[in-house]
């Protein structure tokens, strides 16, 4: 649905809001997953609510305000500063009680207005004053804990726990070494005059329960089902994007799953650990594979991103940790042949309640848009179908070959439809 005008957004001059008791003065450490380069930098995530009768009488400012200031009681780090600490370009947490950036807004428009279009033309504030990690599982507990200050709660449900040292090459020491494709495939790099951002346009991709129909069609009968929503819509992605960019048979593309790693590590891990406990097993494939027909392309890719996936053990994780610590942390491969998909669909960003019920959306904002990342997130659409959208980055020429592409993937067919077959060119390129 296009917007029925342009809409404009007010906002006042942000403001420090600080915990609302005294809390420690300390610096804290930071895990050699928390630290590395590839999470060094704002995540930004939106919710959107529908007016709520029984709230009309609240100052909705007031009380999300005061939320924030009773759970950053509780998270206190989060109200610090990120410093460096040591010679090896590592950060820790002073945690000083500066606060968060905290930003009242009004805006034209209403959700009727915005339509299935909620995750795009957000207003992004501007906080580079502010050194920032991504820290998504943090991020998704911390808003919960707010939410359930919002409706009165005394403590949050789950007791934040820090100890981030179990997740440093100190405290666990490596059992066995894998490949670094991740950090260090050798592939195209990001094409300065056509990938950055002031070139890229936006695409937001809906999931529901047609396009899934319509990917597992697809995959041959012998294949076991049913396959996770985010390997079929990782793969659909990853083939339309390979499409789209053009690559030719023979070049490596691969895509990075971010994956949680709580049950692999530490027991400590497993509940109210609000560090990052992710790692990044990578998927690498020749593009050809990924051009041929639809169902030998779709049944490729999403094997190989399962046995991506499947290498994630406890062993694993050692290994990751391992390595970040004597490497110096470096960032995983993002460039136009390779990017990083991650999964937000299960971190509960639709289910947070600050007093208003559900949101209609709770996922990314456009705001950090990049062609090297794609992230899923849980939405309802107009229609009421409940399902994952997807925003994604590309050039305009790209874009609209990988919108057709998308169209195919996702369109339903009878099941006695039989696949064409890859020319032998293709086959000989691979």
């Amino acid at each position: 649905m296009a917007l029925k005008r342009d809409f404009v957004v007010w906002h006042k001059e942000a403001e420090l809001l600080r915990p609302a008791k005294p809390t420690p003065q300390e610096i804290k450490e930071l895990s050699d997953i928390d630290d590395q380069k590839g999470l060094r930098l704002h995540f930004c995530m939106v919710m959107f609510y529908r007016a709520n009768p029984l709230m009309k009488a609240k100052d909705s400012v007031k009380v999300i305000r005061d939320a924030f200031a009773e759970a950053l009681v509780w998270y206190y780090p989060l109200a610090g500063r990120l410093i460096h600490h040591g010679p090896k370009d590592k950060f820790m947490v002073d945690c000083s009680a500066q606060g968060i950036s905290f930003i009242e807004a009004d805006c034209n428009f209403s959700m009727e207005d915005l339509g299935d279009a909620v995750n795009r033309h957000v207003f992004t504030p501007k906080s580079s004053c502010i050194k920032c990690l991504a820290l998504m599982r943090c991020l998704a507990q911390f808003v919960k804990a707010v939410g359930e200050f919002a409706q009165g709660a005394s403590s949050p449900s789950i007791i934040p726990v820090w100890r981030r040292q179990l997740l440093t090459a100190k405290h666990l020491p490596l059992r066995t070494t894998y490949d670094q494709t991740q950090y260090g495939l050798e592939t195209h790099e990001i094409d300065a005059t056509t990938m950055d951002h002031q070139n890229l346009v936006s695409g937001s991709f809906f999931f529901g329960p047609k396009e899934m129909k319509a990917l597992r069609q697809k995959l041959p009968l012998s294949q076991t089902q049913p396959n996770s929503k985010f390997d079929l819509i990782t793969a659909c992605i990853w083939i339309c994007r390979t499409r789209a960019l053009e690559f030719a048979g023979d070049e490596t593309v691969a895509v990075i799953c971010t994956m949680n790693a709580r049950d692999k590590g530490p027991l400590e891990l497993r509940h109210g650990y609000y560090g990052n406990a992710v790692v990044f097993p990578a998927a690498v494939g020749k593009a050809g594979r990924l051009l041929c027909d639809n169902k030998l392309s779709l049944e490729y890719a999403v094997k190989l991103i399962e046995k991506a996936k499947s290498r994630v053990s406890e062993d694993y994780v050692r290994w990751e940790v391992e390595f970040m610590g004597s490497k110096g942390r470096p960032a995983f491969l993002r460039s136009r042949g390779c990017f990083v998909a991650t999964d937000l669909s299960r971190l509960g960003f639709d289910e947070m309640d600050f007093g208003w019920g559900r949101p209609v959306y709770g996922g990314t904002m456009d705001g950090g848009g990049s062609a090297t990342a794609i992230t899923h997130a849980r939405y309802r659409n107009s229609d009421g179908e409940d399902g994952v959208v997807v925003p994604v980055f590309l050039p305009a020429a790209a874009m609209k070959r990988f919108e057709a592409e998308m169209k195919k993937l996702t369109a339903l067919e009878p099941r006695e439809v039989v696949g064409i077959q890859c020319k032998s060119p293709l086959k000989s390129a691979l």
